[in-house]
């Protein structure tokens, strides 16, 4: 293992209470020494003038689409892409062909990820097949690995089952993750029903598909003290709901998605399908209600959603079109330009919600930045602006709405695993 020293950076970590400017040596992964004007002879040195060492980004929502649709994405593949996002740990959702719905599925992706810079973690699937019928074996996938359980791309809908999950992931103390939407509201959509829907023709989806869900949701996870997460919120309606059953007391997080803070259902307009997504964007007043609830804490984290799909995929009638964007390497760059510098969050309240939050809700152990502890670091640049250019991106897919857009903050790099990757 190599030894690096790591100098003239700021050190952010908000679960040791560091903000402050020192170096730090790691030596075979493990921090040796912090302090100022440290020097090691035999270390290499990385000057990270201008720069921030955070604890390991952790991206707890992603679709690495391996096994089964290794085309749009694989797991080393999207693994790259996490890593030049700031990411040291993803979480992966089990809508896989085979879905992660039983222990020989979640051990194929530790043994697909064994050796890489990035962490990677199986969320395991509620039901056989993610059918929504009957419980998949919850307690095996606990054992394999699994660090929380979803049926992502499809909610559960059946309550004797939900009842069910929730009370086998509380006594596994792991969180139900639940995909919000009501499929008979939901069915034949494909944006955000509003006037934007109306003028441009589109099958609308009503805000009342997730509202409604997260609404029962809360009701059964309050009977049975259960552990819930909701994925991907995208509605005010929804946010003030979790913000409710917190104050109750509930065992409650959420996470919201960047294009769910940064793009509203006007940008339908271009017919980019690009822009297609579920839930869908949805209305200025629901942009600033993600806002609010990253600020006053409703929501506990930021998720991509991360959704590779191939061009040809793409490239078809917006009603056609599959939903889903790619998200790992624009996320820290939208989160300091919509959050960050419109002073919605600090820079220690962001990486909360980008690392800190995303491992307690997944159970994941915590990261601090102190001497003899292992070496598990991001490196983030908050002041550098850029152009997105997707033909630039790690990911086998390009679907991003962002493509050509500046952005303020990028990644400059991960070490993780005894491994350094710096990119610019």
């Amino acid at each position: 293992m190599a030894s690096y020293l790591f100098k003239h950076a700021r050190i952010i970590d908000p679960v040791a209470g560091l903000d402050t400017q020192k170096d730090i040596l790691v030596v075979d992964t493990v921090i040796e020494r912090i302090g100022e004007g440290l020097s090691a002879s035999d270390a290499e040195v990385i000057d990270l003038k201008g720069a921030f060492i955070t604890p390991g980004l952790c991206d707890m929502h992603v679709h690495f689409r391996e096994p089964g649709q290794e085309h749009k994405e694989d797991i080393a593949s999207g693994a790259a892409a996490a890593a030049a996002g700031g990411f040291t740990a993803v979480a992966c959702m089990p809508n896989t062909d085979p879905p992660i719905d039983n222990a020989s599925v979640a051990l194929f992706v530790y043994g697909k990820a064994k050796g890489l810079p990035v962490d990677v973690y199986p969320i395991g699937a509620i039901t056989k097949g993610r059918k929504g019928e009957s419980i998949a074996p919850m307690i095996e996938l606990r054992e394999a690995g699994a660090v929380g359980f979803s049926d992502d791309g499809s909610p559960v809908t059946n309550t004797r089952v939900l009842r069910t999950a929730l009370e086998y992931a509380s006594m596994l103390d792991l969180p139900l993750i639940q995909h919000a939407e009501d499929p008979q509201l939901f069915a034949g959509g494909a944006m955000n029903e509003s006037l934007v829907s109306t003028e441009l023709g589109l099958p609308p989806i009503s805000r009342l598909s997730e509202d409604a869900v997260v609404t029962r949701d809360l009701l059964f996870t309050e009977y049975v003290n259960g552990c819930y997460h909701l994925a991907h919120m995208s509605t005010s309606g929804a946010a003030d709901a979790v913000r409710a059953a917190k104050a109750r007391g509930l065992r409650v997080s959420c996470e919201v998605a960047p294009h769910h803070f940064t793009l509203t259902d006007e940008a339908v307009r271009g017919f980019d399908s690009n822009v297609k997504m579920n839930p869908p964007l949805r209305t200025a007043d629901d942009v600033q209600a993600m806002k609010e609830a990253l600020r006053d804490g409703t929501a506990d984290a930021i998720a991509t959603d991360h959704a590779p799909h191939a061009g040809f995929e793409k490239e078809v009638e917006f009603v056609y079109a599959p939903f889903g964007i790619i998200g790992l390497e624009t996320a820290f760059g939208l989160s300091v330009t919509e959050l960050l510098l419109d002073d919605w969050l600090t820079l220690p309240d962001l990486i909360e919600k980008l690392s800190t939050n995303p491992r307690r809700i997944l159970r994941l152990p915590e990261l601090r930045i102190a001497e003899g502890e292992t070496a598990n670091l991001s490196f983030l640049d908050t002041e550098t602006q850029w152009i997105v250019d997707a033909a630039q991106f790690r990911s086998k897919s390009r679907n991003t709405p962002f493509h050509g857009r500046q952005l303020t903050g990028r990644a400059l790099g991960i070490y993780n695993n005894g491994q350094l990757i710096l990119h610019r």
